[in-house]
């Protein structure tokens, strides 16, 4: 009983109501390639960036933000991640790296040496982030910046999938969703982070501000898709979501917060959106081309 408790527990630490995020990035470089579809490796690196990796991501952020998450109601959920005692966060690495050392050298064998780059850069990113005193996840608005790290899921799958390298327009639009995401995140912990007394973007520009930000980086998204890539049924559906930014901001929530019902039904939203979208760009290859 004790061992299924601790197994659901750090399934809750890699918030699998995110997983959608990093199987999104792993996938887009494999797009309309069917033939992986029957391949082992192929599988095992989306198990990889679903559990391995979203572990060690969020539970190293979670060991380091023990008084911020203990006032965030949106914890203890397999949306939004675990709330864990202190004496469960200061054992967390173990696991953490348990899970690494039985699963990294599989890709290790299978994929190209230089997919030890990607490592590397992942273990560097999240360590700057997760500094005890000095983290990145405290210094706006390099907390933004940081979610360049996401983007190594990409060459993550290149590199073991061996796919084509991607156009740096498409990296482009991932950052720029990556750190709308990030944004997204900020303005549903504001008050948390405030009574913590943690620094981030949305901290210090307010939730109406942060939101005008979200919506310029949607309309940069949507700028990125239908000039670069000439895909117009994506940047419509990158349309509707600026639409209800629009709304959200100025006739239904405006400067309210939101409510955890609520923020679980914009979880459960993007999942729903991310598995349309994930299809779409997958059976289309829209966003690995150039046009």
């Amino acid at each position: 009983m004790i061992f299924f408790s601790k197994i659901l527990f750090y399934l809750k630490v890699s918030r699998p109501g995110l997983w959608f995020a990093t199987i999104w990035l792993y996938l887009l470089p494999t797009s309309q390639n069917e033939n992986l579809l029957y391949n082992f490796t192929f599988w095992y690196g989306i198990f990889y960036v679903c559990f391995p990796l979203n572990f060690l991501v969020y539970g190293w952020n979670d060991m380091v933000d023990y008084d911020t998450d203990k006032l965030n109601p949106r914890k203890d959920s397999f949306w939004f991640g675990a709330r864990g005692s202190k004496e469960q966060l200061q054992g967390l690495w173990k696991p953490i790296m348990c899970i690494h050392l039985l699963t990294i050298p599989y890709i290790l064998y299978s994929a190209d040496w230089k997919i030890v780059l990607v490592f590397t850069a992942f273990f560097l990113i999240n360590w700057l982030y997760n500094l005890p005193k000095n983290g990145l996840r405290s210094k706006p608005p390099l907390e933004l910046l940081c979610q360049i790290g996401y983007l190594l899921v990409v060459p993550f799958s290149i590199l073991l999938n061996n796919t084509v390298q991607l156009p740096w327009q498409t990296y482009l639009y991932l950052f720029l969703f990556s750190i709308q995401s990030h944004l997204i995140g900020e303005v549903m912990d504001i008050i948390p982070d405030k009574k913590s007394g943690r620094k981030t973007t949305a901290t210090i520009l307010g939730q109406v501000r942060t939101k005008l930000l979200i919506i310029v980086v949607v309309l940069l998204e949507i700028f990125v898709v239908i000039t670069q890539f000439k895909e117009y049924y994506f940047g419509a559906f990158l349309g509707f979501a600026l639409i209800w930014l629009l709304l959200d901001l100025y006739l239904i929530f405006k400067n309210k917060h939101y409510t955890l019902e609520q923020m679980k039904l914009f979880a459960l939203a993007s999942n729903v959106v991310a598995t349309i979208t994930i299809l779409y760009v997958w059976l289309s290859g829209c966003l690995a081309t150039v046009q």
